[in-house]
């Protein structure tokens, strides 16, 4: 189970409302993210294939210089890296992502942020300076 913000549950349920296909009693709260109406799980990769495929239609309407290639992966490391560069537990972030331990975490995810060596290295207040 993973917590979400009461705008990001309703999303799909007002989307499908307002397209008419479903209506709202079809949707329940306890419907996967990535599910069929029956409450079946869809397989990841179907969604990572299409994903790909509309950043590349993207990619060819803007220009390839001003959309990187990026996969649907990316956007799990992009959002583990900014609640870590936001000072969220690295606990609450290995569950959400559903690693086994928070080491994994770590060790994936000890690069976090270019900034955040400096920001360590002045956050002492200068207490280890000498002289």
């Amino acid at each position: 189970m993973l917590d979400i913000d009461a705008d990001t549950v309703a999303a799909p349920r007002v989307h499908r409302a307002t397209r008419g296909s479903l209506t709202h009693e079809l949707v329940r709260d306890a419907t996967l993210v990535l599910g069929d109406l029956d409450g079946t799980h869809r397989h990841p990769e179907r969604y990572a294939r299409r994903f790909v495929e509309q950043v590349a239609q993207a990619r060819k309407a803007l220009g390839e210089n001003l959309l990187p290639a990026i996969r649907l992966h990316d956007l799990r490391h992009t959002h583990a890296t900014l609640l870590l560069a936001d000072g969220v537990p690295v606990k609450v972030v290995s569950e959400r992502l559903g690693h086994a331990s928070a080491t994994i975490t770590l060790t994936v995810y000890q690069h976090v942020h270019p900034g955040m060596g400096r920001e360590a290295a002045g956050a002492d207040g200068g207490r280890t300076r000498h002289g």
